[in-house]
């Protein structure tokens, strides 16, 4: 195969995206991640302190987008660990979520 038809497949492959500004976004949302679970850590560690007790809410939230992150990764690439851990991601946001509004319904003073 010579260089012209190679160059050809990688940007048939690619649909002219560049793969270095991929990459760069790939890094971006890892790091968003990070940011977020440091941001919900303080946040969590805080609340108990002051007292305001625990938010899984919060949790759901972070964990939700780790969810959706391994869901895309497993259906574009059909790998099975991406599935486990999409799984493991998803039993997790819907016990805090339903934790969460549960707290929400029994604190409720209009219910």
């Amino acid at each position: 195969m010579d260089k012209e038809k190679i160059l050809a497949k990688s940007r048939a492959e690619n649909k002219n995206k560049d793969v270095y500004e991929q990459e760069v976004l790939k890094q971006a949302s890892n790091n968003a991640v990070i940011v977020q679970m440091i941001l919900a850590a303080i946040f969590f560690v805080t609340q108990i302190f002051v007292g305001g007790g625990i938010n899984w809410g919060l949790w759901a939230l972070v964990f939700s987008t780790n969810m959706t992150t391994n869901w895309v990764k497993y259906i574009k690439l059909h790998r099975k660990h991406e599935l486990v851990i999409a799984i493991t991601y998803t039993i997790l946001v819907f016990i805090m979520s339903g934790y969460y509004i549960y707290e929400l319904i029994v604190s409720s003073t209009i219910l």
